[in-house]
């Protein structure tokens, strides 16, 4: 009887048992325990590639029962190094060794193996990878209108359907799914794509599965990563080109010709993507070689764009390869982690031309994202384009170019440092300027420039003169002049030896600073005073609510008290502090009052 050894990447794709069926595999089948071992591996770790071969083995023990086939395991269990290096060939090497020993015909369904194994003078029966014939259970959820299905043991199954940013959910069924038949769908899902020569499994870990699978990106998550099984699979529902954007002639020009570092920005499901894709294209139409860097590998694009995944590379690699093979074009879909912003500053910095995806809320939020991760003054080398998309369209448009000037609300010259300008492109109009303010680099709205640079200075310098004095009070008096005022006993130390306390504060706020004493921050004001029956009352404009108001006799400080909201206070004429005032008002003695 001839005999068979099947490696464990057949057993994984359940081939062994469908040739015993059309039997085109008769005798003995062979199993070694390292090829068990293996799949308990992946099992243990919840990685459906185990539970596949498990179950595998199970229908090859039923095909004995029915005396189809004789089937025998052999071979002693691997060590827990074989079984960690089992990638590197060690596995490979007990099972080819297996069939030597055996006089049988390896059955394998990976190509290094199957050379491998010729080189030893072994029979091989090498199954190549087919398209499945029969479509993804999963993929009777979708509809034309179909963005992405959502599915959860124990949940009503779900579905987004409409366009990017104009979607709405929809039930798909009145109960809940069975964790039984989420565990057949999942394991379906991983089965077809590992032989599947369009599909393959992008990312494989013990809570989560990511996969494409044809134009589907399908995650896969399970305990204990979430609280239960859950399969979310998202398609594009329409492919675009750059002419179906319909955009603006110099929109158009700019992504052309004069963009060599565009960020595309936008919220999740903002068709972000779609743009880029689109983008893309044209770039490879147009006669540049143009290449992605993906993670997942989930763009639809041509097949004479390249696409790389990084799941599968280091960013050192990553990089190596694109430096060396000189794509006109780079597409970075999507900008995540550290690693991702320091590979396309690289990139960018070394003069490739490269467009990248990033999540944001806003156009200038993108910009931000960067801020933390590389010097302020590079930032208009690595991006000169933001575009900003919303609901599938073009909502936000900046450009970004370095100078040396007085940042807007500044005036005075000594002042001048490197501000990045961002304009709006279509009207040309300055809408941001970032710079370093003290030890801050800040992004101050020029269209908001009088308010919030008030308002951060004011900030700034409180938090700084509070280290000095409790007492510590500011008055901004433009946005490029303050007054502290102190107590007369402070004043000393906050102006530091020679001035050089107070200078240094200057220069890092970049705003001129004159200290006072606290006393002269009080200033006389106005008031009615009516005489009634009871009470003394002092009536003042309603600007002064809720100010600490001080009485002074003959230059005297007598008392305080505050102002109510609708500017008045009154003291009672029988009280020792209403006869005080009523004897200096008889004997014409001045009373004033200050906050």
């Amino acid at each position: 009887m001839k005999v068979y050894v099947p490696d464990t990447s057949v057993l994984i794709e359940g081939v062994i048992s469908k040739l015993i069926e059309t039997k085109e595999i008769t005798g003995v089948v062979v199993i070694h325990n390292a090829s068990i071992s293996e799949l308990e591996s992946q099992a243990n770790k919840r990685r459906e590639i185990g539970f596949l071969g498990l179950d595998e083995l199970k229908r090859l023990q039923q095909l004995k029962k029915e005396n189809k086939i004789d089937l025998r395991f052999s071979g002693t269990r691997p060590t827990s190094d074989q079984i960690k290096y089992a990638k590197s060939g060690e596995i490979d090497a007990l099972i080819r060794n297996l069939a030597f020993e055996e006089g049988a015909t390896l059955v394998t369904a990976d190509i290094v193996q199957a050379e491998s194994a010729k080189a030893f003078g072994l029979e091989v029966k090498f199954i190549e990878h087919k398209r499945p014939k029969t479509r993804l259970k999963i993929e009777r959820f979708f509809d034309k209108h179909t963005m992405s299905i959502h599915l959860k043991e124990n949940a009503i199954p779900v579905a987004k359907r409409g366009l990017p940013g104009q979607w709405h959910l929809v039930k798909l069924s009145k109960v809940p799914l069975r964790k039984d038949k989420m565990h057949e769908f999942a394991k379906e899902i991983v089965e077809k794509a590992t032989y599947d020569s369009n599909s393959f499994v992008e990312i494989s870990r013990a809570g989560s599965t990511v996969i494409q699978y044809k134009n589907y990106r399908i995650v896969i998550v399970r305990q204990p990563v979430s609280d239960g099984l859950e399969i979310t699979a998202i398609r594009p529902i329409k492919k675009l080109s750059l002419d179906d954007y319909h955009l603006a002639k110099e929109i158009l020009e700019r992504i052309k010709n004069k963009a060599r570092g565009i960020l595309i920005a936008g919220e999740t499901g903002s068709g972000k993507s779609t743009f880029a894709q689109a983008i893309a294209e044209y770039y490879s139409r147009s006669g540049k070689i143009t290449k992605t860097v993906e993670s997942p590998r989930d763009l639809q694009v041509d097949p004479e764009i390249t696409q790389y995944s990084k799941n599968f590379t280091t960013s050192e690699e990553m990089h190596d390869i694109l430096f060396l093979s000189r794509p006109d074009n780079i597409l970075f879909d999507e900008i995540r982690d550290t690693p991702d912003f320091k590979l396309f500053i690289d990139l960018r910095l070394a003069g490739s031309n490269c467009l990248g995806v990033i999540h944001s809320a806003s156009a200038i939020d993108a910009v931000q994202r960067f801020i933390s991760r590389m010097e302020t003054g590079m930032i208009p080398s690595v991006l000169d384009t933001i575009l900003y998309i919303d609901s599938g369209n073009i909502a936000t448009i900046l450009t970004l170019k370095m100078t040396v000037k007085t940042p807007t609300g500044m005036t005075e010259a000594d002042l001048a440092r490197p501000v990045i300008e961002i304009y709006e492109f279509i009207t040309n109009k300055l809408v941001y300027e970032i710079y370093s303010y003290g030890e801050q680099t800040v992004v101050i709205p020029v269209s908001e420039e009088k308010s919030s640079t008030k308002k951060f200075a004011e900030h700034y310098l409180q938090k700084e003169f509070s280290q000095y004095s409790r007492n510590a009070k500011l008055e901004l008096e433009s946005d490029n002049r303050a007054i502290v005022y102190v107590p007369e006993s402070e004043i000393a130390k906050i102006i530091g030896t020679g001035g050089k306390r107070i200078e240094q504060i200057e220069k890092n706020m970049g705003i001129s600073i004159t200290v006072k004493s606290l006393e002269e921050n009080k200033k006389t004001i106005e008031y009615k005073f009516l005489d009634s029956k009871k009470y003394l009352m002092f009536s003042f404009h309603h600007s002064l609510g809720k100010k600490q108001a001080e009485f002074f006799i003959e230059d005297t400080f007598v008392f305080s008290a505050i102002v109510s909201n609708d500017g008045k206070i009154q003291i009672h004429k029988k009280s020792q502090l209403g006869r005080t005032i009523i004897d200096a008002l008889e004997t014409n003695k001045k009373l004033e009052i200050k906050v």
